[in-house]
Parts: structure tokens; C-alpha cells; sequence
């Protein structure tokens, strides 16, 4: 099954989990995370199939992140009113995201792709 990669053109350490990918020939749909930002359900989906807490999701080196405050507006918010916030602007969400349906990768750390997409 094909991976969905939640990935921004821009981002370098987007750019080095696509190579990775390319590189280790794992099929890969690609989704622009700004243009086709995720819904609020499938943000949730994601939060519940990495079983990592919601708040990991959130691209805190980002500027929109830094301006809107959200690491305020976040502090005791529930995983639903998270998501609902992450789902506004893909410039809010940590990148790249890949899954494939029930695993799910934020982020990228050479390591936990080769342990969770290598394929043997």
C-alpha cells in the first residue's frame, strides 16, 4: 500500500524524507500540506494512529505558531480542539507526516523510517 506523505516543497527536512523514500523505493503518494491541508478528522486519525500526543503534531519552530500564540491556546486543549486548530493552516503542522494508514511518522529521523518503512 502506498504511503501518504504530508510534506511542504519548501521544507529541507521534507525535501530529505522524500529522498529517503525515493531512495529506499517505498510508493509514496505526495500531498502538499499547505494547498491540501488534512481535515480536522484525519488530523485526529493521525494523532490517534502515531500514539503520540496531539501536541507533537504542532510545527513549534513555525512563525504562525510563534505569532498566533498557540502554544497558549493549546496548554489544556483536548485533542479534538487541537486537531480543529491544526487543521486550519498546514503551516501549523510539524512535517513531513507519513502513514499508511495505520502507522503514522512526524517529522524525520533517518532511523524511524528505516525501522517503520523500510520495506525487507
Amino acid at each position: 500500500m502506498a504511503l501518504t506523505f504530508y510534506w511542504y516543497p519548501n521544507c529541507g527536512t521534507c525535501k530529505k524524507a522524500k529522498k529517503w523514500l525515493e531512495e529506499n523505493q517505498v510508493d509514496f503518494h505526495a500531498v502538499h500540506i499547505v494547498e491540501n491541508t488534512p481535515t480536522e478528522q484525519t488530523i485526529l486519525e493521525l494523532i490517534k494512529n502515531s500514539g503520540l500526543p496531539a501536541k507533537k503534531f504542532f510545527n513549534t519552530s513555525g512563525k504562525k505558531y510563534r505569532e498566533g500564540n498557540i502554544k497558549e491556546k493549546i496548554a489544556n486543549a483536548s485533542d479534538e480542539e487541537m486537531a480543529a486548530i491544526l487543521a486550519t493552516d498546514g503551516m501549523l503542522i510539524k512535517r513531513p507526516i507519513a502513514t499508511d494508514g495505520q502507522k503514522v511518522t512526524v517529522g524525520f529521523k533517518e532511523e524511524v523510517y528505516n525501522e517503520t518503512w523500510r520495506s525487507e
